[in-house]
């Protein structure tokens, strides 16, 4: 598998809900955060990167050049943002867009409903970076992708 890039047409299609948590479940979890790690400074993926339309997103922000407090590891099912306060303006990128970096505004805190690797319901609070991450992410299920949060084309820049 290899991640597709932006102007693929899965990565606008807004992913169908999982509804089994069985081996095929596990293997694309475990493809997901092998791409992710291989990926340049990855920290978080979703299924339809990698042409599978399943609300699938898997994030680890321990990974990151400046790692940060977070939950480690989580592999996210039919991820739902229930809740969020604050707003921060932070830069992203993404690894289907890997030529360009952007200021975007999200939300510094959420709280978000998922199911984990054996289907079983979750709750997590999340704030700063890692909710940023989660909301990239969860934003990809809905086939959104960082370029179409930009504020001003004068915030998106090409990576050097």
């Amino acid at each position: 598998m290899r991640i597709l890039q932006h102007p693929h047409p899965v990565l606008r299609h807004i992913a169908e809900e999982v509804h089994h948590f069985d081996d095929d479940f596990l293997t694309l979890s475990e493809t997901m955060q092998r791409l992710m790690h291989e990926g340049a400074g990855g920290v978080g993926i979703a299924a339809p990167q990698l042409g599978i339309s399943k609300r699938v997103i898997v994030v680890d922000c321990s990974l990151g050049k400046h790692p940060c407090k977070n939950h480690g590891c989580l592999v996210m099912a039919n991820p739902v943002i229930v809740s969020q306060s604050g707003k921060s303006l932070g830069r992203e990128g993404c690894l289907s867009v890997p030529d360009w970096v952007a200021t975007v505004p999200r939300a510094k805190k959420i709280t978000v409903q998922y199911q984990d690797d054996d289907g079983q319901s979750q709750c997590l609070q999340s704030v700063g970076f890692e909710a940023r991450v989660i909301q990239h992410e969860v934003d990809h299920l809905n086939g959104v992708l960082f370029i179409d949060r930009v504020l001003s084309t004068h915030d998106l820049v090409r990576r050097m």
